[in-house]
């Protein structure tokens, strides 16, 4: 284990678990809030101010409230976590869920040099001080990419929660681990929206403001790259003057706020000229500069691997009624935001189709609001145990 950097704690990490919600954890996040809250780097960025703001008592007292139904649950013992790169603070929400349901952890942290990581780090140290029992419990650890290292960490973990793509997935699945380790996997998905054109046509100018800050939100902060940030449209209604608003709008906003890099508009055109020489399904495209590119499809795509934008690049398509977007509602569909549409009649539609996907539907602008029921997943009750007493 030479090779593995500890941020904080050490390998030498008490191992027992404890209540969900303890006090203890839960007054470690309300110092967390407190602290970046009061932090002037912190607040530079909105995705770690968005982690202080789900730390905030009120939000912690309803979901301890949630889970105070007489049943008795402890942690599982020790959570492994294999953390995103591409989402600079959810290697921190990983950590919170499962200290919440009562568990020691050892996290490993993005390999890249993220300030939102360096920050929150910063932070977590200071405030564990002042919690020694949970500060003996926890462990951040950076390491280049090493079976052996992810390993070593599985052998000795009571949960694994795996963030990266199917083949992360597999070859963390394949290590040995505990006969009564939980692996809780956060694969490969895919989101889309559902937007109605004719709503958005007859929306007031600040309507439309909020719903394009959300949708930009949803997507170019993270250049698309979140399981979570639609990737192809589902139009409702029959306005194409709706859908031209929406998507000038959008154009606007990125114009103002989008930091296009060199490197992702090459890939963009690269993909571009990919769409219009292989693809049969295409009725049209349309540019705006190298911020925003739209190809209109001439129907629901029968694969969804086909249709993964970035940086700006959205694939849509116009439905007569929900029942088109079962098409797509395999595994791999995680999240539906929407705009303009009953989110009820969406729900009864993929239960009524027996669809395998979707988790999530959430109007715009919630795409990226991680939570404790996340991918289908209840964490609390999956990453702790109940004690049944009869």
């Amino acid at each position: 284990m030479n090779d593995v950097n500890f941020l904080i704690g050490s390998y030498d990490i008490d191992k027992t678990p404890f209540e969900i919600f303890s006090d203890d954890a839960c007054d470690l996040l309300y110092k967390i809030e407190s602290t970046i809250r009061k932090d002037r780097e912190a607040r530079l960025y909105p995705d770690v101010i968005s982690v202080g703001y789900w730390c905030r008592k009120a939000n912690i007292q309803k979901k301890k409230e949630e889970f105070s139904n007489g049943a008795l649950r402890i942690g599982r013992g020790l959570a492994f976590h294999i953390t995103p790169g591409n989402i600079p603070v959810n290697f921190f929400f990983s950590f919170l869920f499962a200290l919440l349901a009562g568990n020691a952890n050892i996290v490993r942290v993005p390999s890249k040099d993220f300030p939102q990581i360096r920050i929150l780090l910063r932070i977590l140290k200071e405030c564990l001080a002042k919690f020694p029992e949970i500060e003996k419990r926890v462990a951040f650890v950076k390491y280049d990419r090493s079976d052996e290292i992810t390993g070593e960490f599985s052998k000795i973990a009571d949960v694994r929660v795996i963030w990266g793509g199917d083949r992360t997935v597999a070859s963390v699945r394949e290590m040995p681990s505990k006969p009564r380790c939980i692996d809780i996997a956060f694969a490969d998905r895919f989101s889309v929206s559902v937007i109605d054109s004719e709503s958005v046509l007859s929306s007031e100018p600040q309507v439309i403001e909020r719903l394009v800050t959300g949708f930009y939100n949803d997507t170019y902060l993270m250049d698309q790259n979140a399981c979570s940030s639609p990737r192809l449209i589902f139009w409702t209604g029959n306005s194409e003057e709706g859908k031209e608003r929406f998507w000038l709008s959008l154009y606007e906003k990125a114009k103002k706020s989008y930091n296009l890099q060199a490197s992702v508009a090459v890939d963009k055109y690269t993909r571009l000229c990919q769409d219009l020489m292989d693809r049969d399904d295409i009725a049209k495209q349309k540019s705006f500069g190298n911020l925003l590119n739209i190809i209109s499809l001439k129907g629901a795509p029968e694969d969804t691997k086909s249709c993964e934008g970035f940086g700006g690049y959205f694939y849509q398509t116009d439905i007569n009624d929900f029942s088109e977007i079962s098409k797509v509602c395999d595994e791999r569909l995680q999240t539906i935001t929407y705009f303009g549409i009953d989110p009820k009649e969406l729900a009864q539609d993929i239960i009524k189709n027996n669809c395998l996907g979707c988790d999530r539907i959430v109007p715009i602008g919630q795409a990226m609001d991680i939570d404790l029921m996340w991918d289908g997943f209840d964490l609390i009750r999956t990453m702790s145990r109940k004690i049944d007493i009869r």
